[in-house]
């Protein structure tokens, strides 16, 4: 009887761990596409369900994880495509370090608001390609591969984002 108890136990402590280790990173990088905290909760929940269900593909953690990666990245664009709209909240201030003074927090929140002002004028692809390479600090390689696309895809998604965001910040300049 204990046989079939432990595998069981097992198989639940290693999808928790897996779960754990991997639950904040997907949330950041699933936000960074949505840009919509709820909604991103619910994509983070959804993601997980869909590896869960294909537990036999977690036995190489590191594996896993891209796989893992390449869920998220995938549902948080189809909801977007399904959605035709992605829906935008304010994200919590992150905490006040003591030396902070009230401009600097000002300021801080304010740069803050003018980054997500510029990451909405991109496409869902463009935003998930640089959120992935220059924040993950992913390789394109690699960017590619959990964007179902090629690297010169992906080259061509982050010049052009950039190319957004430069043309966006020299408008709030003026």
């Amino acid at each position: 009887m204990s046989d079939v108890i432990e595998p069981g136990l097992e198989l639940l402590e290693r999808q928790n761990r897996f779960v754990s280790e991997n639950l904040r990173r997907i949330f950041n990088q699933i936000y960074g596409i949505v840009r919509n905290v709820a909604d991103a909760q619910d994509l983070t929940q959804e993601a997980f369900i869909k590896a869960l269900q294909h537990q036999d593909q977690l036995k190489d953690g590191q594996k896993a994880a891209h796989w893992l990666s390449r869920i998220a990245t995938n549902t948080a664009i189809d909801f977007l495509r399904r959605s035709g709209r992605a829906s935008f909240c304010e994200i919590d201030d992150a905490p006040e370090s003591p030396s902070e003074s009230p401009e600097q927090a000002l300021l801080r929140s304010e740069h803050r608001d003018y980054l997500e002002d510029g990451l909405r004028l991109l496409s869902a692809r463009e935003r998930a390609a640089l959120m992935l390479r220059d924040v993950e600090g992913l390789a394109a390689e690699e960017v590619a591969e959990r964007l179902n696309c090629s690297k010169a895809t992906v080259r061509s998604h982050i010049a052009n984002a950039r190319t957004k965001l430069r043309k966006y910040m020299e408008r709030r300049k003026r």
